[in-house]
């Protein structure tokens, strides 16, 4: 039996169960790994390390023949074959552990040159720009040529604000397929109707944004050196164009998809072909203004606060239970910006926060 109490980060980037949970994400793994973070509130910021790792190593794999592999495959052993045999070390019962870190350092470099050969063979093979993605499509194209954003109804009931610059294409059958799809060159804020049996997608450059109903913004210009998803509400889910060739549902997540939430931005380095999460510089309120006029308190739970301001935002705060049940807090937290409010609650019980992969952690020796 495992006891990931015990494991450092390196552990849990090679293991074979923490992995599986971060790419497929199955319902048991989630339940199991939630209860586990739940009984071990302090491993939550080495987790979220762990899995943007985990996932910064995930690469969609391109289509390369055999003969590619084979031969990939001899070099490595026959530069594997002409290293030196090293002394071997005495047994000592430490050692074991220096040789599975060694262990987990090779396979660490590997997974990363495997990265590096499939990037460089996948950029050779895709081309994600708009003339690709629409040559063989019959589409209804809507082009900004103004110095204002337009606004455009869909046959589903969705609409979106195409930014000037930008242009935008969808089938002429848009609203009676299996999904919603539009194809996107540029920028666009989508609010878009909740189906769950019809999902809608965003096809931007090397990037697909999967949605049941939610409202976010798409920025993929050809000229940029980065392609920016922000969400305003609900959820949604990001992947590489290169995981689309099989067949997904509309619940389904599979290997190197990122999930948003409300204020979370995904920005993807088409150079680099990497993701990566953070929270917004200005993160708004999900909630009816009026809530936040109720955001005053003195002598209040401290864990009651975290729950609300969550709440309010959106956004996932993470904390040890155990150490702050007792704590209480006051503070006017009224029209104050997000950032505000941590610092004031942070400041009122000797505490820090970090943003991490899109999360905010509270770091706490408690409260006397």
């Amino acid at each position: 039996m495992k006891d990931f109490r015990l494991y450092d980060i390196t552990d849990f980037v090679i293991d074979e169960d923490f992995v599986r949970w971060v790419y497929e994400r199955r319902p048991e793994d989630e339940l199991t790994w939630r209860n586990w973070l739940a009984r071990n509130p302090d491993k939550h910021l080495l987790v979220a390390e762990a899995r943007t790792i985990v996932q910064s190593l995930y690469i969609a794999p391109p289509a390369i023949d055999s003969g590619e592999i084979n031969a990939e495959t001899d070099r490595l052993l026959q530069t594997i074959h002409q290293q030196p045999t090293a002394e071997p070390a005495a047994p000592v019962v430490p050692i074991r552990r220096t040789r599975w870190r060694a262990a987990a350092a090779i396979l660490l470099m590997l997974m990363g040159g495997a990265c590096w050969y499939m990037i460089s063979h996948t950029t050779d093979r895709e081309n994600y720009t708009w003339e690709s993605m629409t040559a063989t499509r019959s589409l209804i194209e809507h082009v900004n040529t103004s110095d204002k954003p337009i606004t455009i109804a869909l046959a589903d009931g969705s609409a979106l604000s195409l930014s000037p610059g930008s242009r935008i294409g969808y089938g002429n059958h848009f609203d009676t397929g299996s999904f919603r799809d539009v194809y996107l060159s540029g920028e666009a804020f989508f609010e878009v109707a909740r189906n769950p049996d019809r999902p809608f997608r965003v096809f931007a450059n090397e990037l697909v944004t999967k949605v049941l109903g939610t409202s976010f913004t798409v920025r993929s210009f050809d000229s940029d050196t980065t392609i920016q998803v922000i969400v305003r509400t609900g959820k949604v889910t990001v992947y590489s164009q290169a995981v689309t060739t099989t067949r997904r549902s509309a619940t389904d997540h599979k290997p190197g998809e990122v999930i948003l939430t409300p204020n979370q931005q995904l920005v993807y380095e088409k150079l680099g072909h990497k993701f990566q999460k953070v929270l917004l510089d200005e993160p708004l309120l999900v909630v009816p203004r009026m809530k936040e006029q109720k955001m005053e308190y003195e002598d209040a739970s401290l864990i009651m606060v975290f729950s609300e301001l969550s709440r309010a935002y959106g956004i996932n705060i993470v904390y040890d239970n155990e150490l702050l049940e007792k704590c209480t807090v006051t503070a006017d937290l009224k029209n104050e910006n997000f950032y505000h409010k941590l610092d004031l609650i942070c400041s009122a019980i000797g505490a820090a926060y970090e943003v991490i992969d899109g999360q905010v952690v509270i770091q706490s020796n408690g409260c006397q």
